[in-house]
This record gives structure tokens, C-alpha cells and sequence, in this order.
């Protein structure tokens, strides 16, 4: 085994397309406020569904992109090049003054271009088309979107997706850090993208029985981690992006730096396709902890994997007190899917945006419509109200996944300084 001693990676740029808007300002601060984002589906097959609501981005690519370019990009492409142009100037990176050799792009998504896939399907089966879009394949095909980052910033260093469910973007990012780490890159695009809010996908989440029934009062408070009352998953769509650097790389061009990505996990429960297994989850996160060359108690909030699925959610409560023992109880921790849904081979990425603010700002956003206790679940979960807390040095951001891929990250303040 290597004796080298790795090199340290920081994030100095972060762009963000949710359900929360569509910078990480406007995303952090309705975290705060509580502002849930999820609504009725617009799209106009709703009355189809059984399920009706979903966390639904703002986002019109006909703002940022040209008809010929629209032609090629799906919109989980979309997303993913938004967010990529949002961080690169989020960390005034130049990157035509980086060697294109030692920048590369990782990107997690799972379900990849679903509205071209389903297009194709319903030209096929539904108009009897007998021929598709010459582009379908290009937009269609999971790895679209990094390529599609690469070609744009002419990135030639490894260009990787990373398609392990729920975990695909928190896999793609921890990938990503130990490409700088172990010297092969100094810079790194990585993140994830979803956009998976099509008629087949939803239908076939419908069958599963994992999504939430709709709230009888309020649809926005439809999403429910950590309550007795809790119902199931909402399904969202979005990206995140983030510019990561060798820290002494960012610090010698002056860049602003948020945190750094002190700590990567990621294990398989090899036990069951859907169900989650505590040891699996409490493996990854050890992981992270040894990887980051922390203890439990250092750790003082933790942005939860928390879908809202009644087993899910109770899984992840047990894994967190294997790991932490009695620090357990004094851990801060939510779930913003409650606000912003699950938003698949994106939520890990999204998440950690979620993550990186709360520790530039010491902020801690709430689970928001936890009005039930559930005795099963028993710990922290911020809520309804966010939390102001003093001089926040460790946070932890889990994504767990169906076929037991877990990611597990951790961001640690540098030096205390603040982004915004």
C-alpha cells in the first residue's frame, strides 16, 4: 500500500437547476425558509398518473441554448451545462489558462435522457413512426451530458458517468476528488443531473408503491422523512455542478473556497435490490470517517439520504446511531428531500450543495413537514426550522441507493473562510 500522502481537494465553484431555484443563493435560502417544491405535475398527461405531484425545476432551455443546440441535448443535458457555466464562473475559473489534460468531468445520472428515450418509444409505439430523430441515441445515452460539459470547456482529462441509482452523483463527485487527490487532475468537474419526469418513468415508479400519496390538505407537505406519517418518496428533477481544485492549485490563483471534500465512502450492502440494509449505510459512512481521518463526534450535522419511505428512513436512523453511539443524539440532521424531492442520479449533488452552504453558513436547513414523531425514529431532524449553530467544522451528506451502492461525503471548513 502507498505511503504518499494525498493531496487535498476544495470546492471553489458551485451552479444548481432544483425545484428551489436555479442558483445556490436562491436554492439555500428557500431551503430556510422551508419552501417545499412540490406541486401538482404540469405536464399534460397528469390525469394518467395515479401520482400527480413531483418537484418540478423552473427551467425553460430555450433561455440558454439555440434552436441547433436544443437539437442535440436532452434536458438532463440541459441541466448539467447550465450548472457547469453557473460553477466555472462561480469560481472565476479561466479554464483556457488550465492544461486541458489535467481537467476532467465526472457526472452521475440514472436514468439519463429520459424524454429522448420516451420520445423515441412514443413515436415508435404510439404515432407508428417508422423512423426516429437522427439524434436520439446522442441525447438518450447516459454519458450525453459529460460529454457533453467536455466538448464545451474542451476538458481532456477522464471524462466518466457514474450510474448507481439514488448514489450516482455522490459516487461521481467522491470519483472525481480522488482523481486530484492521487495527481491525475488539478481540476474537476463533477456533479449530477436529472430530469427523469416523464410519463413511462413515473408509471413505472407508480408500480413500485415507493411514491407518497398526495396530502390531503396541502400537496407541497406531501413529502414526509422521518414522520410516523410519512408515505413514500416524491420524485424531482435538477442538477448540481461543482468546480473542484487541488487546494494549493485554487489558493495560488486566489480562488474563493467553500469547503473541502475531506472524506469519500462508498460501499455495497450485497443483500437486497430495494431494501436497505443499517450495516451497509454504517460501513460507508465509516468509510468516509476513516477516509477523512475523523471521529463521530466531530461531526455535527449530517444532510440525510432521508426519502421518506417508511423503511428507508428507519434504516438510515439505525445506521446513524451504529456509527455515532451516544454522539447520535446530539447530531443535527435533515432531510431537504422533504423540500425538494428525490431527485435520483442528482439528489447526492444537489444534496451537497445543500451540505456546503449549511457549513459556509452555519445555517442547518430543516426536515420540513415532520409534525409526528416516529418512535423509530428518534434523533434531530431539525423540524420545521431551520438551526443556527455556533462555528460548524464537519458535515456529512448520505446517498444511498437501490443495488446498495452508498456514497458518503464530508465537507470540512478551510482556514473558516466564507463564500457569501
Amino acid at each position: 500500500m502507498s505511503t504518499a500522502v494525498l493531496r487535498r481537494v476544495v470546492i471553489t465553484g458551485i451552479g444548481v437547476v432544483s425545484p428551489q431555484g436555479n442558483t445556490p443563493v436562491e436554492f439555500f435560502n428557500n431551503l430556510l425558509a422551508g419552501n417545499s417544491g412540490v406541486s401538482r405535475i404540469k405536464a399534460s398527461f397528469v390525469d394518467a398518473l395515479e401520482t400527480k405531484i413531483a418537484a418540478q425545476a423552473d427551467f425553460d432551455g430555450t433561455q440558454y441554448f439555440i434552436k441547433q443546440q436544443l437539437a442535440l441535448l436532452d434536458r438532463v443535458s440541459q441541466f448539467a451545462l447550465y450548472c457547469a457555466e453557473q460553477a466555472i464562473q462561480d469560481a472565476h475559473l479561466v479554464l483556457s489558462e488550465v492544461e486541458p489534460s489535467r481537467v476532467g468531468c465526472y457526472m452521475g445520472t440514472g436514468m439519463g435522457g429520459a424524454s429522448a428515450t420516451e420520445d423515441g418509444y412514443d413515436r415508435l409505439f404510439k404515432q407508428k413512426a417508422t423512423r426516429l430523430k437522427p439524434f436520439t441515441v446522442l441525447m438518450a445515452m447516459n454519458g450525453a451530458a459529460a460529454s457533453q460539459i467536455a466538448m464545451q470547456y474542451h476538458l481532456q482529462g477522464p471524462n466518466l458517468t457514474f450510474t448507481t441509482a439514488c448514489s450516482s452523483s455522490a459516487i461521481a463527485i467522491g470519483e472525481a476528488v480522488r482523481q486530484i487527490q492521487h495527481g491525475y487532475c488539478d481540476v474537476m468537474i463533477a456533479g449530477g443531473t436529472e430530469a427523469l419526469l416523464t410519463f413511462g418513468t413515473i408509471k413505472a415508479w407508480e408500480a413500485l408503491r415507493t411514491l407518497a400519496k398526495e396530502d390531503e390538505l396541502n400537496l407541497a407537505h406531501s413529502c414526509k422523512p422521518f414522520s410516523a406519517n410519512r408515505t413514500g418518496l416524491v420524485l424531482g428533477e435538477g442538477a448540481a455542478v461543482f468546480v473542484l481544485e487541488e487546494l494549493t492549485y485554487a489558493q495560488a490563483r486566489g480562488a474563493k473556497i467553500y469547503a473541502e471534500v475531506s472524506g469519500y465512502g462508498t460501499t455495497n450492502d450485497s443483500t437486497h435490490i430495494t431494501q436497505p440494509s443499517v450495516d451497509g449505510q454504517a460501513r460507508a459512512m465509516q468509510a468516509a470517517l476513516n477516509n477523512a481521518n475523523l471521529v463521530p463526534h466531530q461531526i455535527g450535522y449530517i444532510n440525510a439520504h432521508g426519502t421518506g419511505t417508511q423503511l428507508n428512513d428507519a434504516t438510515e436512523t439505525a445506521a446513524i446511531k451504529q456509527v455515532f453511539g451516544e454522539h447520535a443524539n446530539s447530531l443535527s440532521i435533515s432531510s431537504t428531500k422533504s423540500m425538494h424531492g428525490h431527485l435520483m442520479g442528482a439528489a447526492g449533488a444537489v444534496e451537497l450543495v445543500a451540505t456546503t452552504l449549511a457549513l459556509v453558513n452555519n445555517q442547518l436547513p430543516p426536515t420540513i413537514n415532520l409534525h409526528e414523531p416516529d418512535p423509530m425514529c428518534d434523533l434531530d431532524y431539525v423540524a420545521n426550522q431551520f438551526k443556527n449553530v455556533d462555528n460548524l467544522q464537519h458535515a456529512m451528506s448520505n446517498s444511498f441507493a437501490f443495488g446498495g451502492t452508498s456514497g458518503v461525503l464530508i465537507l470540512s471548513k478551510v482556514n473558516n473562510r466564507s463564500a457569501f
